[in-house]
Order: structure tokens, then sequence, then C-alpha cells
């Protein structure tokens, strides 16, 4: 975290969504897992699993079917898209290359789960904008 002096932003994703997380990223392993958060200000508030429509291990692209009908969901609900979800299968919790340039939300929380060590899965969450990334702290609270 960057910043003399500066306080540090924290987000608020229960355990319970931690947990709904990290359950469908072990499920579609090895593939890459990806979901939609639906939340307000810096709580999130519901976990949207999604298909994958690449299918693949080291990239991810939410379903269009699944980003269209969650999508009107959250807004339905009066909460806003808050998060983007993934998985790293056999990589560190952290934003790739890909994921930075592909990384069209600058409004967004994106959550990352590492299951380099599935026993020992790592969430951890990010702001990405301009390229540039800064980690945020993530409370079960």
């Amino acid at each position: 975290m960057n910043g003399a002096g500066a306080e540090a932003e924290a987000v608020l994703v229960g355990a319970e969504l931690q947990a709904e997380m990290v359950a469908h990223a072990l499920a579609e392993r090895p593939l890459e897992a990806c979901g939609l958060i639906a939340g307000r200000d810096q709580r999130a508030v519901r976990f949207h699993a999604t298909r994958n429509a690449l299918r693949s291990p080291v990239r991810y692209d939410v379903d269009p079917r699944d980003l269209l009908a969650v999508t009107m969901r959250i807004e339905e609900e009066g909460l806003d898209l808050w998060g983007i979800f993934h998985s790293h299968p056999a990589t560190e919790a952290y934003p790739s290359p890909t994921d930075v340039r592909l990384a069209h939300y600058p409004d967004a929380y994106y959550l990352i789960c590492s299951l380099r060590r599935p026993e020992s899965p790592v969430l951890r969450a990010f702001r990405i904008a301009g390229g540039r990334i800064r980690e945020v702290a993530l409370r079960a609270g």
C-alpha cells in the first residue's frame, strides 16, 4: 500500500462469501473460475458464480449469457457490480499482465483466488485502473 500517512483501503467480504468463491474455484480447477460480486460501497453482498467462456486454465471471460443475467439481477436488487472474481489455478493471487490489460472496470474490486496450494487457497483483493495495481485489504467482517 502506497502513500505515507494514507489510510489503507479495506473492503468487507463475509466469510461465507469468501468460502463460496473458494469453493467455486476448487470446483472449476484446473480451469480458471470466474464470477461477479454484487455490493455497495465497501461491502460485498452476494457472489454470483459464472461460467468461464474460454474454458482455459490460464484465462477467463465471463460467459456473455451469465454476464447479462447477473448484471440484470444485480440491478434489480438495487446493488452495484461491486467486484469481479477469478482464480489462478497454478499461480499466486496477484493480477497477471493479461488481467491488468483486460481490467475494464476501474471502479470494481478484483478478487483473485490462488489455488497454487489447493489445500490452502489464498484470496486477495485489488483495484486495477490505468494499468496500475493497488492491493486492498480484505476483511471478513
